[in-house]
């Protein structure tokens, strides 16, 4: 009886980030420069660490795998986004939104870990440099960076089964501009009470055990520094690891803000701009932060470029 009172969706439609017509064509033309930066920026840095013999370090490698991540996880959002920003229905399949919370959700929590094996990297390499490349072997990055894609593709398969076996009745209107969980929860007419509960838990092991990693690793790090003699060598080693902790505050404060939460304090109108911060935003400035102080990545690109040139 009870699934005869439900209308089984077949598709959803997004509310957006804003309502109004012209201000959504000034947003696509925004979003679409940023989106081109996030494909230059990204696509740029892996083929730089491809292409550079004196790149292929396992720390390089690990950049390399962040900018995938942020292509794959900003591709998910944002060549849709950007297409509903020019249409006045905004409609994702049952099965689109399926494979767009999948995609995005896989690749963002892949990237917790990876940011944590990131930290880790740079605690052997600070703290036992003459021994990194026997501790840091290509056995153990490929080891981490595995790791890192399946806990984060298995959480979000967990996530993934957990809310679309919920029902949605009363309305398949998704006030937001992708599918991502906390609007889903407020669509369905089941109890999502277990469900919250089970994305509280499952956020709060991926945060706090990578965070745990990163905070212990540059509690070691920090300690290494303060005992170093040489006023460069400090210097070196701040520069070193500043890009990743700046990039690591970005992107972990907004995910803690997004989900971990209680649902009774969600603002989805809020929300939006949060979501197009760490959808968006973060990756397009990742490759800037992680390249700009770098010397490496520099001259790695001077050198590319002079090869052109010369060609």
């Amino acid at each position: 009886m009870r699934e005869e009172n439900h209308t089984k969706v077949t598709e959803f439609v997004f509310l957006g980030i804003v309502e109004d017509p012209q201000i959504q064509v000034a947003l696509f033309f925004i979003f679409l420069i940023i989106y081109l930066i996030i494909l230059l920026g990204n696509t740029g840095m892996i083929f730089l660490i491809v292409l550079s013999p004196p790149l292929h370090t396992p720390m390089y490698i690990f950049l390399s795998q962040l900018s995938f991540l942020d292509l794959c996880y900003s591709s998910a959002i944002g060549p849709k986004m950007l297409v509903d920003f020019l249409t006045e229905r905004k409609v994702i399949s049952f099965a689109g939104c399926v494979a767009q919370l999948f995609i995005f959700g896989g690749f963002v929590d892949t990237e917790c870990f990876l940011l944590a094996a990131m930290a880790y990297d740079r605690y052997v390499a600070i703290r036992s440099p003459l021994h990194y490349f026997i501790t840091m072997s290509r056995r153990v990055y490929i080891c981490l960076i595995v790791s890192s894609y399946t806990a984060g593709f298995g959480n979000i398969v967990v996530q993934t089964i957990s809310l679309f076996t919920l029902d949605y009745c009363s309305s398949n209107v998704i006030n937001h501009f992708f599918c991502d969980i906390p609007p889903l929860f407020a669509l369905s007419c089941s109890d999502t009470h277990i469900n919250e509960m089970l994305l509280f838990a499952c956020a709060s092991f991926i945060e706090f055990s990578s965070l745990s990693v990163i905070l212990v690793s540059y509690i070691f790090i920090l300690s290494t520094i303060l005992k170093t003699n040489s006023a460069e060598g400090r210097r070196r080693a701040f520069s070193t690891c500043a890009s990743h902790l700046t990039g690591v505050t970005l992107f972990y404060g907004t995910i803690i803000f997004m989900y971990l939460r209680p649902t009774s304090s969600y603002s989805l109108d809020e929300d939006k701009w949060a979501s197009v911060f760490y959808t968006l935003m973060i990756p397009m400035m990742n490759p800037l932060i992680y390249s700009v102080r770098n010397k490496e990545v520099k001259d790695a690109f001077k050198k590319i470029m002079g090869k052109k040139i010369v060609f």
